[in-house]
């Protein structure tokens, strides 16, 4: 028996409130018919008897306390799912806006997942390539984990998010390899450069794409990282593929959170979040990993950006607490002119020391790694040595350091926007940086390893870039370093 329940409560915002409702459920969906015959859809996001509280994605502009009859589905908010998903533009609540129609599920899955038993998880194993240096020598993206990018607003984080998209891989992977990618409170002209980004690299064909503007609905944008990761979930255990998932802009969805949060009533917790952040974060980026007996992964980059560039922030603090490391972007190496401008000692992978070295990428690559950051740490210190005494009274190998810093930023962090490194490249570019220190200063490789790469002829080392042949562009070219 199919009921109707004519008229609301109240109205608060996007919120309506029915009274005798029966056997209504948490999370379940509604169909709200108006008398000019529209319908809008909502969810049930809070119940207490008989009475429930109905979120209305499409906000409750023109509805009246009596001119609304309201449908219970009897389940909770499902994505349409099919192998045709690959290539398709859909808004933040999964409906395509590409203009290609509609599309035909081979079946529909509830978008908020259902969690993976620990018992059944694969330690993630196995790096992705992503051509940038620094991500993939010093903080190696490793196949199934999370890898934060904290980023202040205004940085060229969208840029960075592009360049991995089109960049990304895994070796021997094919075209079981795809990226879901899922932007947050975008402007049109963002979302058109993503969109525009992928169609000319070529890469749109394995790219599905979830976009919430920033004139959408904060409902909406709630809804825009679950529907991203189910639609990841299904290509990577139904059809067995490895799926990149980057979601920019986390920011973006945690004050939709708090916005809708304060318009329920609830009590704030830092700075206005509502207090089940944490587990609302937990309940996304958990849902990365791969299972025993699939042959697929979900590996995720979350992008946000913090507020006053605070990492304490509750946002980036929370978000460190679950995911496995963060790439942190700085802004005074932006400023210098510098790209991607990848801050290097506040960054780390806590897993890429299983998915790297002999069988994986090569067997120098954990040595180096260490290396290069130890050096770039006695870099720090003495440039703070130096802003004090001066850089001309400091000692000989102070000075190597300082001139180490300079190289090391200029031609390791510093690469063009269409500058695809391979991996080999990066490990071979990091020894010649090393070789410009003298060898007693290297105390973190073994004399085997540094008989191999290091390189006693200082005459002969040359620092180049690495571009791709792909065409670059002009905005580009103040990037490149000839």
């Amino acid at each position: 028996m199919i009921l109707d329940y004519v008229g609301v409560k109240e109205i608060n915002g996007s919120l309506i409130v029915l009274d005798d409702v029966e056997n209504a459920s948490y999370e379940e969906m509604v169909d709200i018919r108006l008398d000019d015959g529209s319908i809008r859809h909502g969810r049930i996001v809070q119940t207490q008897g008989k009475r429930c509280v109905v979120q209305v994605f499409e906000g409750t502009k023109g509805m009246s306390l009596d001119n609304a009859r309201t449908r219970l589905k009897g389940h909770p908010m499902e994505l349409a799912l099919s192998p045709e998903i690959m290539g398709r533009v859909f808004n933040g609540s999964g409906t395509p806006i590409d203009g290609l129609g509609d599309i035909y599920p081979t079946h529909k899955a509830n978008i908020n997942g259902t969690p993976i038993n620990p018992v059944s998880r694969i330690y993630p194993q196995n790096y992705i390539n992503t051509g940038i240096s620094t991500i993939d020598t010093l903080m190696t993206l490793i196949r199934g984990q999370k890898l934060p990018i904290f980023s202040g607003s205004g940085m060229k984080h969208n840029e960075l998010a592009v360049q991995i998209v089109r960049q990304a891989q895994i070796a021997g992977a094919g075209n079981k390899f795809g990226i879901v990618f899922a932007a947050m409170g975008v402007k049109n002209d963002v979302a058109e450069y993503f969109r525009k980004s992928f169609d000319e690299s070529g890469v749109l064909e394995r790219v599905v794409m979830f976009l919430n503007l920033a004139n959408d609905p904060i409902i909406e944008r709630t809804l825009t990282p679950r529907c991203a990761l189910t639609a990841a979930e299904y290509l990577a255990f139904e059809l067995d593929m490895h799926i990149l998932v980057i979601m920019t802009d986390m920011t973006s969805y945690a004050e939709a959170l708090r916005e809708f949060s304060s318009s329920k009533g609830e009590i704030p917790d830092r700075k206005g979040y509502p207090g089940y952040l944490y587990s609302d974060l937990a309940s996304l980026y958990e849902r990365a990993g791969m299972i025993k007996g699939k042959n697929g992964s979900v590996t995720q980059i979350p992008i946000l950006t913090m507020p006053n560039d605070d990492i304490t922030h509750p946002i980036p603090d929370l978000t460190g607490y679950i995911t496995e490391g963060q790439i942190v972007l700085d802004r005074s190496l932006e400023g210098a002119g510098l790209y991607p401008p990848v801050s290097v000692l506040p960054s780390l992978s806590r897993l890429m020391k299983d998915g790297i070295g002999e069988g994986f990428t090569r067997a120098d690559h954990s040595a180096l790694s260490n290396q290069l950051f130890a050096a770039y740490a006695k870099v720090m210190d003495a440039r703070s040595l130096a802003s004090v005494i001066g850089e001309e009274e400091l000692s000989p190998i102070d000075k190597k350091y300082i001139e180490f810093g300079k190289l090391f930023e200029a031609y390791f962090v510093n690469q063009g926007y269409n500058e695809n490194r391979t991996i080999e490249q990066s490990l071979d570019l990091g020894w010649k940086l090393l070789s410009t220190l003298p060898r007693e200063e290297l105390d973190r490789v073994d004399d085997a390893i540094l008989d191999k790469y290091y390189i006693e002829d200082k005459d002969s080392i040359v620092f180049e870039t690495f571009a791709s042949s792909e065409k670059k562009d002009d905005d580009s070219d103040d990037n490149d370093i000839a």
